[in-house]
């Protein structure tokens, strides 16, 4: 284990690490133990169950390999996400580690994510006649629409590629954002660089 990294940390780095050769299903406690230089039983005490790993692990993967890039505004959130699809595009093993995990129920109590906090953050300055329902109803709408789950169900269920799911994201992005009046009085399902019709 690398000087200066806490064991669980080290295990979830380990188990990233192994998903660039077997599937996560392959990846036993047993060598992840071997590999940071615990034992088995310590990767138990830290994560009791097959869910608490891979929730760790997609935790991992989505603060180191698929950092969300910062945004403040709608065009720049769209932009961040279409940055996402790329990358999902390129390490799909990753990805598709990121949706699984998406679709567990939690196994700790659980606070907002950054992605969230920033989601909210973003639709209060910008639409600050939001009220409080709407505001998350449409900043879950946009999480769901920029996740990894989205994105795996357009590639696998529909084979497309993450320019074609960009699209698809614009025009949901567009459809949550209907009817919704920003500050300056412009309709916000107005995508960046596009007139009204």
């Amino acid at each position: 284990m690398a000087e200066g990294t806490d064991t669980p940390t080290a295990i979830l780095s380990h188990a990233s690490a192994a998903l660039r050769e077997s599937p996560f299903d392959d990846i036993t406690y047993r060598a992840l133990g071997d590999a940071v230089g615990v034992s088995e039983r310590t990767v138990y005490r830290h994560y009791p169950t097959r869910s608490h790993l891979l929730e760790g692990v997609a935790g991992w993967i989505e603060s180191t390999a698929f950092p969300l890039p910062p945004f403040v505004t709608i065009p720049e959130f769209r932009e961040a996400a279409r940055a996402r699809f790329t990358t999902f595009d390129a390490a799909p093993a990753f990805a598709f580690v990121c949706a699984r995990a998406a679709s567990i129920s939690p196994t700790g109590e659980t606070e907002p994510t950054y992605f969230t906090r920033a989601l909210v953050a973003m639709l209060a300055t910008n639409y600050p006649s939001l009220n409080e329902r709407d505001l998350r109803r449409i900043a879950a709408t946009l999480r769901s629409f920029a996740s990894a789950q989205f994105w795996a169900r357009m590639r696998t269920g529909f084979e497309m590629s993450a320019p074609q799911i960009a699209d698809v994201f614009e025009r949901s992005v567009s459809q949550a954002l209907s009817g919704v009046v920003g500050t300056t009085g412009t309709v916000a399902d107005r995508a960046p660089g596009r007139a009204s019709a």
